[in-house]
């Protein structure tokens, strides 16, 4: 069994009900959700002219190699909805795999772990709720130690106890 890291969002629609039926289909077509974050709204980031996100980090746990479980993803995403015309635009449901086991991957499908991770406050501090402790295999830092070395000071608002 493989563990993996979510980071599950989303800022058009019902944001709550579509982090719910992204669980429920993770589940259903993916593994085990093992461990969920509180959802936590935040400000778009670089693309900012659009409505707040809902953002949720989850561990799964998975049979599936890396690579399959992104086409998985994806085939979630496009199950609800999801249309890409603009990068970082505003959309339905967005499912990035942040970490899967310690593996380090560059292929044209996935890069493991997720490349942005670093910068982004909206991803750590879900992930820091789940995995404070979980190392980064490239940077040799906790999930907490990169959160509190965070440059990104875009506002991300706890809404909710854990799911």
């Amino acid at each position: 069994m493989n563990i993996a890291y979510l980071l599950i969002g989303g800022n058009l629609g019902n944001r709550s009900a579509n982090l719910q039926k992204a669980i429920q289909l993770i589940e259903q077509n993916c593994g085990q959700v093992v461990q969920s974050s509180a959802i936590y709204e935040t400000a778009a980031w670089g693309l900012t002219e659009q409505p707040a996100f809902y953002n949720q980090a989850l561990k799964i746990e998975t049979n599936f190699l890396p690579e399959e479980l992104m086409q998985e993803l994806l085939l979630i995403e496009q199950k609800m909805g999801r249309i890409r015309t603009v990068k970082l635009g505003p959309r339905s449901i967005d499912l990035d795999m942040l970490f899967y086991d310690q593996l380090i991957l560059n292929s044209t499908l996935l890069v493991l772990p997720h490349p942005a991770l670093t910068e982004r406050r909206f991803v750590l501090l879900p992930l820091a709720e789940i995995a404070a402790n979980l190392m980064h295999p490239i940077l040799h830092k906790t999930i907490q130690e990169l959160l509190n070395e965070c440059p990104d000071h875009l506002d991300v608002q706890k809404l909710s106890i854990e799911g």
